[in-house]
């Protein structure tokens, strides 16, 4: 009784503390009472995280009560409790941001599975699989490629909704390159993982950069729009990542509201390419050689013409 009012008679200050330490999160009577009773040893309390549009939690250790001084076992305890919620709920990922403060953490985490993702100057991000099959977790990447595959037979371009998005917008194919891979090379395998067609690289088209992108792990996003010719036409998409897949007139695409903005403006541009030769928007690659020996690298541009 005597040690249960005296819990009672710390909270307020406890929970002052915490929002002092960690500003970015209100915590609740229970979570504070949880965080004494685990420091008296007693059962852990389960973590808390941001659930993401495609059914994963992204845990941030600065921001969940846990102790400085946390052991890596009773971080571990909590952490198992933690991922036996997230699977009963059906969450298919993890992420965890660990501070370097609390970079102990680590090696538990690794102990349940988790891999590392990514790491910058203050903090390192995990990564855990809870899915089926085999993880479709993006890897660390600081571009992504947007692909427009163009029949110029007909005057139509592939597009896909998302099935992770909240606005079932028209967009092109594409997804995030890997390290050391060109961007030709991203663009012909992201369009078939999502659609089953086959195309080659033509040229690329326009780049749009943003900063504070929500999903660039933090880093300024560069989003390089190419245009691809098909080799094959018949669409098998993936019904993980698309809700719906189609051929769809250019001229349809420029003027529909179900599109976004950027996909809308370069169908505009593709719609200019079609009717007055694509040489007027394309720039081209040529790979040189570098000046480090047996280097190359891929340089685009527009086309010179003739002297």
């Amino acid at each position: 009784m005597a040690a249960s009012l005296l819990l009672y008679k710390l909270l307020p200050r406890f929970r002052a503390e915490l929002r002092r330490k960690c500003p970015c999160r209100a915590f609740s009577s229970t979570t504070a009472v949880s965080q004494l009773h685990r420091e008296e040893g007693t059962a852990p309390v389960a973590l808390t995280g941001r659930v993401d549009r495609f059914g994963g939690v992204t845990v941030d250790l600065a921001c969940v009560g846990l102790p400085e001084d946390i052991s890596e076992s009773c971080f571990s305890a909590v952490l198992k409790e933690s991922l036996a919620r997230w699977k009963e709920e059906g969450k298919v990922a993890v992420w965890l941001r660990v501070p370097i403060a609390l970079s102990r953490c680590a090696a538990s985490a690794a102990a349940h599975g988790f891999i590392f993702h990514h790491a910058q100057d203050h903090y390192s991000v995990l990564a855990l699989w809870l899915g089926a099959g085999q993880s479709r977790l993006p890897r660390f990447a600081t571009h992504q490629v947007g692909v427009a595959v163009v029949d110029e037979s007909n005057g139509k371009v592939l597009v896909v909704q998302d099935r992770n998005k909240s606005l079932n917008a028209w967009k092109f194919p594409g997804g995030l390159s890997d390290p050391g891979e060109n961007i030709g090379v991203t663009a012909v395998r992201e369009v078939f993982e999502e659609t089953g067609v086959r195309s080659e690289f033509r040229s690329l088209l326009s780049i749009r950069q943003q900063h504070r992108h929500p999903g660039a792990f933090g880093v300024s996003d560069m989003y390089i729009i190419c245009r691809l010719s098909p080799l094959s036409y018949r669409i098998n998409f993936c019904t993980h990542e698309c809700l719906r897949c189609e051929w769809l007139g250019l001229a349809e695409l420029a003027r529909t509201a179900e599109t976004t903005p950027i996909t809308s403006r370069v169908a505009k541009l593709l719609l200019h390419g079609l009717e007055r030769g694509f040489q007027h928007i394309d720039l081209t690659m040529e790979e040189l050689p570098a000046v480090y020996s047996g280097m190359f690298y891929q340089l685009y541009h527009r086309q010179i013409p003739p002297s």
